[in-house]
């Protein structure tokens, strides 16, 4: 089973309106990506994963939410959870949906309780870096303890990112070390292989039985994608890595044809090679009974 772990909700149902496209052209290097979009074109995009794993990104309280792109942008989700799950249910054998939390928001857990029961969300999406919290604050610490209670999943953003105001040591994988250490049975997925920090990645999510990475926003840097998998080999957790696109950034097409190609960087080398059948595994497995969603 193909499954993409790591996906954003659209932002429009059906049209984005005249005017509302964008392209941002700091998210990869090799182009430019419309980061506006439609349910339709997601489902596109997606069609080659079995599964999806979709979830939007809520900001500091009392901002309007609707995109990718951050606060204040096109969109027409006032409330992102609702909207996520309304896409999940359209799409109920394709699509899992992760909610987002803030912990600067006094009904956080209220918020939770609500996704989790009324919507029928499965999992929590937070990137502390994005939306300007301390990871290991006592407001945060208490949604990983309801997640971990509850058996949700939490997916954080690990990693670097361009955006200026987003604080990198709040997404540097030793910040999940310590999570994992307080909530040894909080199930967690750190995205992108905690990039450029992917040593660090490695090392976290083998020591803790129940964190995992993803591979999302890696083939189009090549030298960092085959550095973290080889150091995952290496390390002998290959087992813990997970497909993911990070769409609308790639697709999980794109991600997967990336993966294939990640020994390319060795020819006419001695250095080390990814084992091609571990590159099908990570393609081919199902991730699902590992993060408690089967």
């Amino acid at each position: 089973m193909v499954v993409d772990v790591h996906a954003h909700t659209p932002q429009f149902r059906s049209t984005v309106p005249e005017g509302m496209r964008r392209r941002n052209p700091a998210w990869r290097p090799d182009r430019a990506v419309d980061s506006v979009y439609t349910w339709d074109e997601f489902m596109a995009a997606a069609a080659p994963a079995d599964r999806t794993l979709v979830f939007p990104i809520k900001w500091y309280p009392g901002e309007r939410v609707g995109s990718v792109n951050g606060p204040d942008q096109p969109g027409d989700a006032e409330d992102p959870n609702t909207e996520t799950a309304a896409f999940v249910r359209a799409h109920p054998d394709r699509l899992i949906g992760f909610m987002s939390l803030h912990p600067h928001d006094p009904h956080a857990l209220d918020e939770l309780e609500r996704c989790r029961t009324d919507l029928g969300l499965r999992g929590i999406k937070m990137g502390a870096n994005y939306q300007s919290f301390d990871p290991l604050e006592a407001r945060a610490l208490a949604i990983y303890a309801a997640a971990e209670r509850l058996g949700l999943p939490i997916l954080f953003h690990i990693g670097t990112s361009p955006v200026r105001m987003a604080p990198v040591r709040y997404a540097h994988p030793l910040v999940v070390d310590e999570i994992a250490q307080r909530y040894p049975d909080l199930v967690i997925i750190m995205a992108h292989m905690g990039h450029p920090w992917t040593a660090d990645t490695v090392v976290v999510a083998r020591k803790h039985p129940h964190v995992f990475t993803d591979i999302s926003g890696l083939f189009y840097r090549p030298f960092t994608q085959w550095e973290a998998l080889v150091r995952a080999a290496e390390w002998n957790m290959l087992d813990k890595v997970l497909l993911a696109s990070d769409f609308p950034i790639t697709t999980v097409q794109e991600t997967i044809d990336g993966l294939r190609a990640v020994n390319r960087i060795t020819e006419g080398t001695g250095l080390p090679r990814v084992p091609e059948d571990r590159i099908e595994e990570i393609i081919n497995r199902d991730p699902l009974p590992l993060l408690g969603l089967d």
